[in-house]
């Protein structure tokens, strides 16, 4: 039997020094060390063992949407989420709630884009 595990999500963003600052602050990921790549970039902790790793030097426009391409993090309390945002004039998208029962807020990076904060069913 073959086995996958989510390694690492790849964004492509225009400007990494402000994309750095919005994980590191808005979203509160942990920054961890990149191998000397002869591209700009930064990578972040996604729980355990998943990264997010931002690529410099996009050119192109961003199609993201909530129903439409985002990447989803786990979270253990909206409420927290949503107070903190605010505190710091950070736009989201109001909760839902999914037909399971989980509850979910989205934000969009300065790039567009959309990241899903959820709590479980």
């Amino acid at each position: 039997m073959i086995h996958y595990e989510l390694n690492h999500v790849a964004l492509h963003v225009v400007d990494v020094q402000k994309s750095i600052n919005f994980y590191t602050n808005n979203l509160k990921l942990e920054l961890i060390e990149r191998p000397d790549f002869d591209f700009p970039g930064a990578w972040f902790r996604l729980g355990e063992f998943q990264e997010l790793h931002l690529i410099g030097g996009r050119n192109d426009s961003v199609d993201s949407r909530p129903r439409s391409n985002h990447f989803a993090l786990r979270a253990d309390d909206l409420d927290e989420w949503e107070e903190h945002f605010k505190k710091i004039d950070q736009k989201y998208e109001p909760r839902r709630t999914r037909p399971d029962g989980a509850l979910q807020i989205y934000v969009a990076d300065p790039d567009g884009h959309f990241i899903e904060l959820f709590t479980g069913p």
